[in-house]
């Protein structure tokens, strides 16, 4: 992986981290631990430190207006060592990991009609 700060002003695809994560597991001779337990166990982990963040803040508003610049660059980190495990972890798989999200968008468009969830205030589990 080159420059922490490459293509910073513009939209990333999932085929982008895809490469780059496959680049930077061979370039350190990594893909013989890139198992996908491994990978899971990894995510999970990272999963857990981002949880940590939030774990005594309670609810906190949209935009995160109250926090230090330090703490939104912290998570941003966490935030991103999840997606790049997940990335990894789907690559691994076989998993097109862009197809299979757009699908269950569109599974829960179907699960969850617009005309039965618009108004209805006890649907509160908001699945994605």
């Amino acid at each position: 992986m080159t420059g922490a700060c490459e293509g910073e002003n513009q939209s990333v695809s999932l085929d982008v981290l895809t490469k780059k994560m496959e680049e930077f597991a061979k370039e350190r001779n990594w893909e013989r631990f890139h198992s996908p337990r491994n990978l899971l166990l990894a995510l999970v982990g990272e999963v857990g430190e981002l949880s940590e963040i939030f774990q005594w803040k309670g609810e906190v508003p949209r935009g995160l207006p109250d926090w230090e610049e330090e703490e939104k660059v912290h998570l941003g980190e966490e935030l991103s060592d999840v997606l790049l495990y997940l990335v990894r972890l789907s690559d691994i798989c076989g998993v097109d990991l862009g197809k299979a999200a757009l699908r269950k968008v569109e599974l829960n468009a179907l699960k969850y009609p617009v005309t039965l969830s618009k108004n209805s205030s006890n649907n509160a589990s908001h699945s994605v």
